[in-house]
């Protein structure tokens, strides 16, 4: 009898999504966005296998995970870093004055230890504001990326700030992100477009503005570069995506609940006839959120279950009197086929992106392919 959860990550499955978005983007260039360790995949076993498939450049949020993703991948494959780079003591509105389209540098110590940290792992800054410019050219500069907001007033140069900066060669991309890619027919998104058309115009550097929902979009979203992320892990609102993650829980204990008695903290569950709940091991601490109190569902061998009470930090009730195949030792399917993490996200109320990221460290994880 197992005690411990199972998470099985399909990297083949990972691989032919990426096929399957390459496919669909070309003739433009994907990349591969492995930032959050993988959207909590594990980001050792995933990103090997993404560049095996073909991406040849990568996008992590933090400085920290370029460093780790270089010691995977090694040579060649260039890495992003979304959060750009760090600038120490500047106030916001004395760095929205204009700069110099080039710096001028004198030679020395970089002003910021993590000039050394983007010098030794070779990672390319995504530059969002004229600070980070600012930032990068007196620490020598070098190749990088421009971030342009097109509107979604998160991180970005806005079109004043463009026209005051300019782009210095070794700009090597001119990005944007999407904020409502997701949501078919809103007005943001043709608005953004034409926002990022308007302001990268001028520009004969290769351009980026669609993730996952914005490949879906069609071919005016794509220009040269794209850079899918969740739905490289199966998740919406790529629906072609094959299933990446499956997770099984083993049955503790199974018990008899009579009419009236009550189930787990807070007694908000009471059963209405003569029950059978099955206590899982897994519960917040794993990533299964408190939310799902009463909404979730697991599967055991053929027949959906209902959680049963609260999620508690490390156990789930369900209830299986309709699953007589229910007994100590089985195990019940939280992620599959069957229910993938957008269900269960709708389950909970949230979104994939964050089933996906809260899975956690205790399961045992079993890699399939690659």
């Amino acid at each position: 009898m197992t005690l411990t959860s199972e998470l099985t990550i399909d990297l083949d499955a990972i691989a032919a999504n990426w096929r399957a978005l390459d496919r669909l983007a070309g003739p433009a260039e994907t990349a591969a966005v492995v930032k959050g360790d993988a959207y909590g995949l594990g980001a050792a076993a995933v990103a090997p296998v993404l560049s095996k498939a073909g991406a040849r450049r990568f996008f992590v949020a933090q400085p920290g995970e370029g460093a780790a993703l270089r010691a995977i991948l090694g040579a060649g494959p260039e890495i992003c870093v979304l959060a750009g780079f760090p600038v120490a003591g500047e106030a916001r509105s004395e760095a929205r004055q204009a700069l110099p389209p080039t710096h001028s540098a004198p030679a020395g110590p970089p002003p910021h230890p993590e000039a050394a940290l983007f010098a030794e792992s070779d990672l390319v800054p995504v530059l969002n504001a004229p600070e980070q410019v600012a930032a990068w050219r007196a620490a020598g500069g070098g190749r990088h990326v421009l971030q342009l907001d097109t509107g979604m007033n998160r991180l970005g140069l806005e079109a004043s700030e463009l026209a005051a900066l300019g782009l210095a060669a070794d700009c090597a991309l001119v990005m944007s992100h999407l904020a409502c890619a997701d949501l078919p027919g809103h007005p943001q998104t043709p608005a953004q477009l034409a926002a990022f058309r308007a302001m990268a115009a001028a520009h004969a550097v290769p351009l980026s503005l669609a993730a996952t929902g914005g490949i879906l979009l069609g071919e005016a979203y794509r220009f040269d570069l794209v850079r899918p992320g969740v739905g490289l892990y199966g998740g919406l609102p790529f629906e072609a995506a094959e299933p990446v993650v499956t997770l099984a829980l083993p049955i503790l204990q199974v018990r008899d609940v009579a009419p009236g008695e009550t189930v787990g903290y807070g007694a908000t569950w009471t059963a209405t006839r003569p029950s059978r709940i099955a206590t899982l091991s897994g519960g917040y601490a794993d990533g299964l959120l408190r939310a799902l109190s009463g909404r979730g569902r697991a599967w055991v061998g053929e027949v959906a279950c209902p959680f049963a009470g609260r999620v508690s930090m490390d156990l789930i009730g369900l209830d299986v009197t309709e699953a007589p195949g229910a007994r100590v030792g089985s195990m019940a399917e939280i992620l599959g086929p069957r229910q993938g993490v957008d269900v269960l996200a709708e389950a909970a109320g949230t979104i994939g992106y964050e089933i996906l990221t809260s899975l956690g460290a205790r399961y045992v994880r079993r890699y399939r392919g690659g």
